[in-house]
């Protein structure tokens, strides 16, 4: 039986049309969501990865709640969901993640997408696809200043923590094999242990990105006590992860990036985590943006090699 539509439901149809390829063009209709935006449509709930320790970009409040440079562009992102699905009261379940659990749950469906401290390389492009970027860092060292470690040279028969899964484990572990700098290399499953394993020294450094070293740096009673150092080994793009082949979560996830980098958003975001104090101290990064960042923000892209000439 052929269906007949009334005015209202055909008036309410061309809105949602509109609507959606305002945020999505080539889509006409809300039949023709796929993957991601078809799943929470139908759910009316997403599910959202996010860190519970990486200081300034994807941590807990007081209250428990997930805060940070990251957290923000994400909830700008939950806000396009709202308005492309027409889902005022879209249900948003926060699941933490860690560094090696995060693809695979994402892969699995746990997760429907994740803006925390990702890496975008190629090794993780083979598995997942990756947003435009939200910043740009340097793999470098964090020590004690009396440490006498001011580069990864100094290195040498030394102990050296890392985040285990990380893209700086591997660049840390060739560098070992290459340079035969006989380190003793210890996976930590977080930041907070990396850290934890640097301050009590059983470490004589620890390498991560340069953005999280200062946010594990502010955390200490003693910030002045450590020295972020040591020639980058890497630049990196952390981007937002989706579903491999999901072309209309990534295309909406890209859209709300390069807009919040390029209306002035992003330079008030970065002031708030990286320029102002934070909690839970109160103490402020003080990382001024880069030139990277700077380059990133006026021309927003996913690249993975985000310096590359």
């Amino acid at each position: 039986m052929k269906r007949t539509f009334s005015l209202t439901e055909v008036a309410r149809q061309a809105a949602a049309a509109s609507l959606i390829a305002g945020f999505l063009p080539g889509l006409a209709l809300a039949a023709d969501f796929t993957g991601t935006l078809e799943k929470i449509k139908n759910d009316e709930t997403v599910v959202v990865g996010f860190r519970e320790a990486s200081i300034p970009f994807s941590y807990y409040d007081d209250a428990k709640q997930p805060i940070g440079y990251s957290i923000d562009f994400t909830k700008h992102v939950l806000d396009n969901l709202r308005t492309t699905l027409n889902l005022p009261n879209l249900n948003v379940r926060w699941l933490p993640i860690t560094s090696q659990n995060r693809i695979s749950l994402l892969q699995n469906g746990t997760i429907d997408f994740e803006c925390t401290t990702t890496t975008h390389n190629a090794s993780r492009e083979k598995q997942v696809a990756f947003s435009n970027s939200l910043f740009i860092i340097g793999t470098r060292l964090l020590a004690k200043k009396d440490s006498g470690i001011k580069d990864f040279s100094d290195l040498k028969g030394q102990t050296v923590v890392v985040g285990a899964g990380t893209t700086s484990e591997i660049i840390l572990r060739k560098l070992n094999v290459d340079e035969k700098m006989d380190m003793r290399i210890i996976s930590a499953k977080d930041h907070s242990e990396s850290f934890l394993t640097l301050s009590t020294g059983r470490a004589k450094a620890m390498m991560m990105d340069d953005a999280l070293l200062a946010g594990e740096r502010a955390k200490t009673r003693n910030p002045q006590d450590y020295v972020i150092t040591g020639t980058p080994q890497s630049y990196e793009a952390y981007g937002c992860m989706v579903r491999k082949g999901d072309t209309q979560m990534k295309q909406l996830v890209d859209q709300t990036i390069a807009k919040v980098e390029t209306s002035g958003q992003g330079a008030e975001i970065y002031k708030k985590w990286f320029m102002t104090p934070i909690p839970p101290k109160q103490v402020n990064l003080d990382f001024p943006m880069s030139d990277a960042m700077k380059r990133l923000f006026a021309q927003p892209n996913d690249k993975i090699n985000p310096e590359a000439k």
